[in-house]
């Protein structure tokens, strides 16, 4: 499949026609975070620190912002329990949902950088998204148990 394939994402149901669509929001975080790789000045990009220091912390942060994603699915977890969740508090603080969704965004991100450190787009993981469409997770657990037994 071609990394410029658009089937993977099409625009939600409810968005307005000039929205962009999910695939041209992380084409768009695939082409500027490979340029700043490649053109970046460490002492004002982010992205060309984090590959200046190299792949080890680039995968450290990874790591890191998985942590996150999970305490803050955790919190969200016992924010719902409490019906608290879906609103903001009075003083305009995040609730536990709204955290979670800040960081699975730092997560995506540095899995973007991630990638970008093999010369991956963004666009590869969601064709490989977009081909396991319809098939039962059990079913390609097994596919995978299958190619790595032979």
């Amino acid at each position: 499949m071609s990394t410029n394939d658009t089937s993977a994402a099409a625009p939600a149901a409810d968005a307005p026609a000039s929205a962009p669509t999910s695939l041209d929001v992380l084409a768009h975080l695939g082409d500027v975070v490979a340029q700043r790789r490649a053109e970046g000045d460490p002492d004002k990009s982010y992205v060309a620190k984090l590959f200046a220091k190299g792949l080890d912390q680039i995968l450290k942060k990874v790591g890191e912002e998985a942590t996150e994603v999970v305490l803050a699915a955790k919190d969200a977890d016992r924010a719902k329990d409490q019906a608290k969740a879906a609103t903001r508090m009075a003083d305009g603080q995040p609730q536990a949902a709204d955290k979670l969704v800040y960081e699975v965004a730092d997560l995506w991100f540095h899995s973007i950088v991630a990638l970008a450190a093999f010369d991956v787009r963004p666009e590869r993981v969601l064709a490989e998204l977009a081909r396991r469409e319809g098939l039962s997770g059990l079913e390609e657990f097994a596919r995978r148990g299958q190619k790595e037994g032979a």
